[in-house]
């Protein structure tokens, strides 16, 4: 099968390319590399040390014989993702090509509109250039569990019916987002669901839930494949963050009461999940919701199972509650049904405490690489950083503002330029995303 993973240079993405590459599929990465640039801007790195995306595809084409055509350029830009699409010509297309974090998008109006533009109009874009291009690709689009919130009734897998006033019908399950980046996956959503209605695409949207880990076997193969391992306050998750700072003997910082519960999955099971959604497309004019990951746990609960880890290693971890700087329900109902995977296949890999111990391994081992300084909240969601800068100091002051302006590692306008590295196809000019 032909699969073009946009954002390919991803944390979800890398793992994504290098697994369907491997077992057999002819794939294509379309990145601009912005994912590495607001680590730019934000002065944090990964805490794995991560080659410049044509090293990693000249090493995994190397190790496997196995090549993976690379597009460079931004899928808000119509005409570079319209030639992706008619000269890759994929089957399917997954989208991970999105700012993905909540924090980032609550920084201020810049981070908020930014998100908001980047990942609806990429969408979009996705979506008119299938339809004018190749219609039958099925997209399969990674969405997010913060769709829904915490509602105080279960969490259905997309659709709930209903029956009101004598009358039953099945309608898209209620939307609760809880910051700027989750309404954008909600306008997605709402996109994706249109457009298979109206011009009869199929599409499967992926609520993924808090994915956490480095290691699929094909990043074992080589550290010079390593995946991302993100601990800062704005993309860092909560399990690698607190394994961070066990590391380094840092309190763990769990916001408030640390009630807040949400579904967790191994990157491993991202990766099977995105395979199974492509063996098993969907229906012309169907979009299918299916809710991604495997255990429900509170911030809590991963403290103390984390605290219990690093005991065993000889680590003292205590837990420090912090003042929640979010607008979210410390403490609350969370029963999300996550079954249709299951039914179609996926095998979980479930938190153990062999995977506990891998994740604080890896921490210890690059931990001379930890910058302490970024792990404690600095964004509130209920003061963007404008309003909290001018009540200080009482003058506007200017703010960085995101930008996808970088190739190759290196800050710098995109020349629009793609590279290939699928022999006999030579190089063409043209845009990419990320």
């Amino acid at each position: 099968m032909r699969v073009a993973v946009l954002g390919g240079d991803g944390y979800c993405g890398w793992a994504t390319a290098l697994y369907l590459s491997r077992k057999g599929h002819s794939v294509a990465i379309a990145d601009n590399f912005s994912r590495r640039q607001w680590d730019h801007e934000l002065g944090v790195q990964t805490l794995t040390p991560i080659l410049p995306l044509s090293d990693r595809l000249r090493v995994w084409q190397e190790l496997t014989g196995n090549t993976i055509e690379l597009f460079v350029g931004d899928v808000t830009e119509y005409d570079f993702l319209s030639s992706v699409v008619q000269d890759f010509e994929p089957e399917a297309v997954v989208h991970f090509a999105e700012q993905r974090a909540a924090p980032y998008s609550m920084i201020d109006r810049k981070h908020a509109v930014f998100t908001q533009v980047n990942n609806v109009v990429g969408t979009l874009n996705l979506l008119f250039a299938l339809r004018e291009f190749q219609p039958d690709c099925h997209l399969i689009k990674l969405g997010t569990m913060g769709e829904y919130g915490t509602p105080n009734i279960d969490i259905e897998e997309g659709y709930i019916t209903i029956e009101h006033n004598g009358r039953r019908d099945t309608v898209p399950y209620p939307k609760q987002p809880g910051s700027f980046y989750h309404l954008s996956k909600v306008h997605d959503s709402h996109n994706i669901m249109f457009t298979c209605k109206a011009w009869g695409l199929r599409a499967t949207d992926l609520n993924q839930g808090v994915v956490y880990g480095t290691m699929t076997d094909e990043v074992a193969l080589s550290e010079a494949l390593i995946n991302r391992f993100d601990y800062d306050e704005v993309f860092g998750t909560v399990l690698n963050r607190f394994c961070v700072q066990a590391a380094i003997g840092h309190p763990l910082t769990v916001y408030g009461k640390g009630g807040q519960t949400r579904g967790f999955l191994d990157i491993r099971d991202t990766v099977r999940c995105v395979e199974i959604a492509c063996l098993n497309p969907a229906a012309q004019g169907e979009c299918r919701v299916y809710n991604q990951f495997t255990e429900q746990f509170s911030v809590l609960d991963l403290a103390r199972l984390v605290q219990t880890a690093g005991e065993k290693l000889g680590l003292s971890v205590e837990v420090e509650h912090l003042p929640d700087p979010r607008v979210e329900a410390q403490e609350h109902y969370y029963n999300a049904k996550h079954s249709k995977l299951i039914e179609l296949g996926l095998e979980p890999h479930l938190l153990s405490d062999s995977l506990l111990d891998s994740l604080m391994n890896v921490a210890l081992q690059y931990r001379e690489r930890i910058d302490a300084s970024v792990m404690l909240p600095q964004i509130n969601w209920r003061q963007p950083r404008n309003q909290r800068r001018a009540q200080s100091s009482g003058e506007p002051v200017a703010v960085v503002e995101p930008s996808l302006e970088i190739v190759g590692g290196s800050a710098g306008k995109s020349n629009g330029s793609r590279r290939t590295t699928k022999g006999g196809r030579g190089e063409l000019q043209s845009k990419v995303g990320r």
